[in-house]
């Protein structure tokens, strides 16, 4: 198992500021981190260059807008999403990411005010599997997020994202568990863990308040016996949000602090989730 902790705490895009944390972080006992990659013009080579010398692995994470929506009936703006992700899993090889997870698959945050037609989810499966065959290429995976239904309406489910990805029908392409989304949507977490099966490629291990883990109401214990059942031994990566950044604070609906500080909640989160983890083995 290799733990990793988000960086969307702290910004949303890695620059030299961000390298003490990442020191941090590493001291910690930390694996890796996962870089927020929107901003494409970085030199993310430079970045994982870095990060190489700091013994630290890492994971991306994106996503996509109405603008560049990949279900979109407008076959302009499934093709500027699709190229997008596609540079993004450029930079995501130039900066060694394993895996590029998130909700790409769709846009966040707009909504038709009914669930997906059968052509969207055509268009959502024709579009990703572009995006795959590009994945192979690059040599990095693809760890596809369903959200929760106030986030978005394609893929609301671990059931609908792993039907979503055997459709795509990659090697490169799989999905990404989340134990935010599961609290809201699912009826069984043993369920939605088991659900993407070989292609379970990435964990998300996020309060339902989004701060620090174990703090919270999720159901941990279920989450972390379903996660050990599964076999499944790739990132355990913490996803927490503050106010560091007024971007990220309106998109995730955080409105007050809700820990101390920043490297605090990393580092109880870290001996959280690693210690639920050993005694289960």
């Amino acid at each position: 198992m290799k733990y990793g902790m988000n960086l969307l705490l702290w910004s949303g895009e890695v620059t030299e500021k961000m390298f003490p944390v990442c020191e941090q972080l590493k001291e910690i006992g930390f694996d890796g981190v996962e870089l927020p990659i929107f901003n494409l013009d970085l030199d993310y080579a430079a970045i994982g260059k870095h990060l190489d010398s700091l013994g630290l692995g890492r994971t991306g994470v994106t996503i996509r807008g109405e603008e560049d929506n990949p279900i979109s009936p407008d076959p302009a703006v499934r093709k500027r999403g699709v190229e997008l992700t596609k540079r993004t899993l450029d930079v995501c090889a130039e900066a060694g990411v394993e895996t590029l997870v998130g909700p790409y698959h769709s846009a966040i945050g707009f909504f038709s005010g009914a669930g997906p037609t059968e052509e969207e989810w055509k268009w959502g499966v024709e579009s990703m599997r572009e995006v795959a065959e590009h994945a192979g290429n690059v040599g990095v995976r693809l760890g596809v997020e369903a959200l929760n239904r106030f986030e978005c309406y394609l893929l609301n489910t671990h059931a609908d994202s792993t039907r979503f990805v055997r459709e795509v029908d990659h090697p490169s392409c799989g999905i990404m568990y989340d134990t935010f989304h599961s609290n809201i949507e699912e009826k069984s977490v043993t369920d939605a863990v088991m659900a993407g099966g070989d292609k379970l490629f990435h964990i998300h291990i996020s309060e339902n308040d989004r701060s620090t883990p174990g703090k919270g109401a999720i159901r941990w214990d279920e989450n972390f016996d379903a996660i050990s059942k599964s076999g499944f031994d790739g990132w355990l990566v913490i996803e927490a949000f503050g106010l560091a950044l007024p971007e990220i604070a309106a998109a995730t609906k955080i409105w007050r602090r809700m820990f101390s500080d920043e490297i605090t909640l990393a580092s109880e989160g870290f001996q959280f989730m690693k210690s639920e983890m050993e005694k289960r083995r």
